[in-house]
Order: C-alpha cells, then structure tokens, then sequence
C-alpha cells in the first residue's frame, strides 16, 4: 500500500496555510500586513500588497486552534469536493470566495478579516449539493443552509472577534457554485 496526494488543491492549501502560521510565529507583523484583508477606508489602490491581501486573508490564521478549526472541515469536505468537481475548479471556487469576503470587508466592515472560514462555508454549503440533479433543491441543501447560515446570522448579533459575515458569504457562495455546477476540469 502505497499514500497518495489525492486532493491536491485541499492538501496545497492546507500546507501552505500551515508553513505561514509558522512564519508569522517567527516574523513579526506577518499576519497583519500579509495576510489579513483590510478594514474599510484602508484599502491602498496604489499597492500591490492590499490587492493581495483581498486574496492572502484566507491563508492567514490567528493562531493553531483558528488553523485546526478550519482545517477540519477543509479536509473533510476538501477531498470529496476535489473528486466531484476536480481540482482546477475548487481552486477557482476558493479563490473567488477568499476575493469576494476580501473585496466586501474591505468595503463594509471596520475590522480586518483573517482566516479560511468564508471558505470552509463555502465548502459546507457545496457539499449539500453533490448528490444535485438539475430543476431540484436538495433538502439537505436547505437544512445545511438553515443551520449553518442561520447560527451564523443570529450570531451576527453578539460581539465576539468572528467574522460571522465571511461565514455567510462563504455559504452564499457556495450555494451559487453548487447552483451552476462548475465542470469537473
């Protein structure tokens, strides 16, 4: 018996989250400038590095239980979403989500934004759609909806340090993936 790389964009982005939470335990302000979107009116059009960082957020982590907790779900559900809709194309779905929760707390929210939950949301929501047939809902696609989005709304209320609204966008745009079924590529 042999291992085997069998989801390489979960298990890449997975690695690379992990090498920079390394990194940022070592260099100082890592984190902060590389890897965090950027609250609103902070955002640079002249620099490179806020262009980035509306993409780079979702690689940053606050620390290894922020990383463990994504990495859960993003390994669980990683692999079996790679087989269905291949690996080209989840890649293409994670970097959209990670540029639009980037993009809109940039634009919205007076806080910076770090980590991979917008994606793990992402990810929830379109693996209640692996089993879609075209012209049908899946239940399991609005009670995973229901439940998870709807905590993450009523939680929207409270003050804590989550981003709940990257939860929701991240499912919303998991919801629209699972809707136009990328091809597998």
């Amino acid at each position: 018996m042999k291992i085997k790389y069998n989801a390489p964009t979960t298990l890449t982005f997975s690695l690379v989250c992990g090498i920079v939470l390394l990194l940022g335990a070592i260099i100082p302000g890592l984190m902060e400038n590389w890897f965090s979107a950027q609250p609103r009116g902070a955002f640079n059009f002249a620099s490179f590095n806020s262009y980035l960082r509306l993409f780079s957020h979702a690689i940053g982590h606050a620390d290894i239980n922020h990383l463990m907790s994504n990495l859960v779900f993003i390994l669980l559900l990683g692999p079996i979403l790679e087989l269905t809709y291949g690996s080209r194309s989840l890649l293409f779905m994670m970097v959209i989500t990670a540029l639009v929760t980037g993009i809109l707390n940039a634009l919205l929210f007076s806080s910076g934004l770090l980590g991979a939950s917008g994606i793990v949301f992402m990810m929830i929501l379109l693996a209640s759609f692996t089993n879609f047939n075209k012209g049908e809902i899946p239940v399991t696609f609005i009670l995973v909806m229901l439940l998870f989005l709807g905590k993450e709304i009523i939680n929207a209320f409270q003050a804590n340090d989550i981003s709940e609204f990257a939860h929701i966008i991240g499912g919303l745009c998991g919801s629209i993936f699972g809707f136009f079924r990328p091809n597998k590529a």
